[in-house]
Order: C-alpha cells, then structure tokens, then sequence
C-alpha cells in the first residue's frame, strides 16, 4: 500500500487540475490554444494543487524557491500540456494498452484482488477512477510525443564520455570508505561514576586479552548489543566528526581510546579502509552516459517546444491569471 500512496502523490505532480470536477460555467478565459482554451477556473485549480504539493514537499527556502517557480511556469506548462495532447491526437495515438499495463502492475504491486478494490483503494485516496484513468492517458500521451520527437535525436559517441571523464575527474573521486566495530555504553540517566567503572572494566578485559568481538556484544548497549558491535560502513562525510576524527589515523585492526558523543561513549575499532581514488573510466561510463544525455534531452526538450510554440497559434488574454486587475 506504501507503493500505491507515493504513486497517486507522483501523479498528483502530473496534473493535479486533471481531477477537478468539470466546470460547467460560462467563464474568463485565460489563454486560447489553437482551437482550445485554458479558463481562469482551470488555471487556479492546477495553481491551487502546485502549491498545496509545493507546501508538503518543501521547507524554508526551498519552499520560496518552489512557490516562485509555480507562480512564474504554471500558464506556460498548462499552455504546453494544451500543445503536446492536441499533437498527440493529430497523431491518433492509442496508449489504452499501455495505460491498461499500468494499472495491472499498480494492482499486482499492491497485492490489490482485482479492479474494483483498486477503484476503491482509489476513492479512498479522493480520487475519481475514469478521471484517474483520463489523467494517467494524457500522462502517456504527452510522454510518448516528447520521446518519439526527441528520443531519436540523442546520441552519444564514446568520444564524448572519454573526453568528459577525462575533463571531470573530480565528479568521481570516491571518498574513504571505513568499516568499524564498536563498543557502546550509552550515558542515559547513568551515574558518571557508573559509565567510567564500565569503561575501566572493559580496558582491563581488552587488556587480558579478552576478543574486541565478544566485550562488543557481552557489554555493549542497544542497539550495538544486538548488532554485535557491527556499527557499520561509512563514507567519511557519514561519520560523526568526532568519531571521524578518531578512527582517521588508525590502521586497520587498530582500536580507539574511549570518544564520547552526544549519546554516550565509543570504544572503536577499524576493521577496513578504503582509500579515496577516482573511479576508472569503465566504472564511470554509465553515470557519464546518463549525464551526457539528460543534458542532450533537456537541450532538445528545450528546443523542441520552443519551435512546437512558434508553429502553433496561442494568444494569452490574461498573463497573470491572480490579478485582478
């Protein structure tokens, strides 16, 4: 059910608007597209939903930036949505199959019986089905326009991703790696006295001879007691400073003198390191290839819509739709 909700809050970004009810109301018109228009009701209803999901996504000044950009590009989105579904028509395209698959996977996903618990799952969530289902078409649609005009004009030579990880080393160093173990004695309403009796004892256990792995888990709190003092794998820029500044001069094997953090004390010991170095060409080729060709996408997207723009008739009555004015 977790995948079903994050998938109807991904769609939401689609076109909220797209599940408002049908207005019914001669109104103002904001925008006229070709033979179509987008009216100030239409408008406000996507305005609206961008904001609301704006408001739940982000915080401070993300949440600014986010508002600011609803505010500037929602006409200019609505207008492109207007331009990719009515070429997609011209097109005669049918993606009832395809809609269809996305709708089985979501339901074989959810562990959902059949359609209709889905179309309940749906109307519990606020959702119209048949408005859903129009929303889910457009979505395809639009995505289908884009990739056909598009998808065939991106390609990368190898040339490219050689010369680009060559100019761009500094995108693929891999930072230390260190794989330690732990005791754990956490501070809680625990006595000082208490903790350094603790600590004296488990020095003279390491000291006897006792093994690191066996005082980790006999004498470790929780969590590290049930972990068996396994704390983890961590990137350097993952380690608590204070923790990273006392594991940083060790050779593997080498154990800490006790560190205390905000919760309680480490004893740690370093059972791995992996040095900083810069991922090899081969290692890097799919991350270089995806990189090349979203910027190769984004240029063409841009160019794309730009000239779909230019070739079609759009006239814009009302160019900021909030003002009353």
């Amino acid at each position: 059910m977790r995948f079903f909700k994050a998938c109807l809050a991904a769609l939401l970004l689609l076109g909220p608007a797209a599940l408002q009810p049908a207005q019914k109301v001669v109104e103002e018109i904001v925008a006229v597209v070709n033979d179509e228009i987008i009216t100030l009701s239409a408008f406000k209803a996507e305005y609206d939903a961008r904001i609301r999901e704006a408001e739940a996504r982000y915080r401070g000044e993300e949440l600014e930036k986010a508002l600011a950009f609803v505010k500037t590009n929602t006409l200019e989105e609505l207008i492109t949505d207007k331009l990719l579904l009515q070429m997609a028509r011209s097109m005669n395209l049918n993606v009832t199959d395809r809609v269809k698959t996305i709708v089985d996977n979501i339901i074989k996903e959810n562990d959902f019986t059949n359609e209709e618990e889905f179309k309940r799952a749906l109307a519990q969530q606020g959702f119209q089905y048949d408005a859903w289902i129009k929303m889910m078409e457009d979505r395809v649609m639009k995505e289908t326009v884009v990739g056909m005009e598009i998808g065939r004009k991106i390609v990368i030579e190898d040339a490219e991703i050689v010369d680009y990880h060559r100019k761009h080393k500094d995108e693929f160093i891999v930072p230390e790696e260190y794989t330690l173990k732990a005791v754990y004695l956490a501070i809680g309403d625990k006595e000082p006295a208490a903790l350094e009796a603790k600590k004296a004892e488990i020095d003279a256990k390491l000291k006897d001879g006792t093994l690191f792995d066996e005082i980790a888990e006999a004498d470790s709190d929780e969590p590290m007691k049930e972990a068996k003092g396994n704390l983890g794998t961590f990137k350097k820029a993952e380690l608590d400073k204070t923790l990273l500044a006392a594991v940083e001069p060790l050779k593997k094997g080498d154990t800490t003198s006790w560190v205390q953090t905000k919760n309680g004390w480490y004893l740690l010991r370093l059972e791995d390191k992996k040095d900083s170095r810069v991922l090899e060409f081969e290692e890097a080729r799919a991350q270089i290839t995806e990189k090349i060709g979203l910027e190769k996408q984004n240029a063409e997207l841009a160019k794309f819509l730009s000239d779909l723009k230019t070739k079609n008739y759009i006239k814009i009555l009302k160019p900021n739709p909030l003002d009353d004015k």
